[in-house]
C-alpha cells in the first residue's frame, strides 16, 4: 500500500498541486523514500512515538534511550511486560505513556493489535486498532503509518509543526488551524505525507535561519 511513485516523483506531483512549496522542495530535494518496515520493528517503532508525544525531540531521544537499557537494550512486548510501568516512569515515561506502552504490548500478544497484518490492512482499520489502547491518540497513528508503514496518504492535520511549516511555505501571518488544515487534505492525495515532511522541513529551514 506504499507510493508508487519515486521521491523525485513525489515532490513534482506535489509541486503540481500546491506550487507555494516549489520553494522548499528545490531548498531540500526530495522527501526521503520509506520502505514498510518488517514486523518485528513494528511495536518498537510505536513504543517510540508513545515516548515522543508532546516532547522535544531531544528530550525524546533522551527518554527513549532510557527505555531501551530498562529492556536490555531491545524493546520488544516481552521486555516491556517485564518491565512494568513503574520502571518506564523511572525512566523517564509520564504515567498515561507507561501504562500505554504496557497495554500496547499486552494487545499484541494477545492478538488484539494485529502487527503481522498491517501491511495488509487499511489505514483507518489500523488506527482504529492502535488508539483503541488507553493513552494512544491520532497523532501516534499517524506517525506509525507514515514512517513505519511507509503509507503515502497520511494527513497529520493536528501536529503543530505540520501547521506551523504549512503556514510559513503560504506566507500566512497565523498559524493554520487544524480544522482548515484537515480541509486541504482532499487536495493533496498522492502525496499528502510528503507534504506533512515539507512542511516539517520548512519550519526547521525557519528556526535554522533565526
Amino acid at each position: 500500500m506504499g507510493s508508487r511513485l519515486t521521491p523525485e516523483e513525489t515532490a513534482g506531483l506535489l509541486c503540481e498541486k500546491d506550487p507555494a512549496f516549489r520553494e522548499i522542495v528545490t531548498s531540500v530535494g526530495p522527501p526521503p523514500r520509506r520502505r514498510n518496515a518488517p514486523v518485528d520493528q513494528r511495536f518498537p517503532a510505536i513504543a517510540r512515538s508513545i515516548t515522543s508525544q508532546l516532547l522535544a525531540t531531544s528530550a525524546a531521544a533522551t527518554i527513549h534511550a532510557r527505555v531501551v537499557d530498562a529492556c536490555g537494550g531491545r524493546v520488544t512486548e516481552e521486555s516491556i511486560l517485564h518491565v512494568g510501568p513503574q520502571t518506564l516512569r523511572k525512566a523517564g515515561l509520564n504515567r498515561t505513556k507507561a501504562e500505554a506502552m504496557v497495554e500496547l504490548a499486552a494487545m499484541s500478544l494477545a492478538g488484539r493489535v494485529n502487527f503481522d497484518r498491517h501491511g495488509r490492512m487499511g489505514n483507518e482499520e489500523i488506527a482504529r486498532e492502535i488508539t483503541a489502547v488507553r493513552g494512544i491518540g491520532p497523532w501516534t497513528a499517524h506517525m506509525y503509518l507514515m514512517f513505519t508503514l511507509a503509507r503515502p496518504d497520511i494527513w497529520p492535520c493536528g501536529d503543530y509543526g505540520v501547521r506551523y511549516g504549512w503556514s510559513i511555505v503560504h506566507n500566512e501571518d497565523d498559524i493554520i488551524s487544524e480544522k482548515d488544515l484537515k480541509g486541504v487534505g482532499p487536495s493533496l492525495v498522492g502525496v499528502q505525507s510528503a507534504t506533512a515532511w515539507y512542511c516539517w522541513q520548512a519550519l526547521h529551514v525557519f528556526r535554522a535561519g533565526r
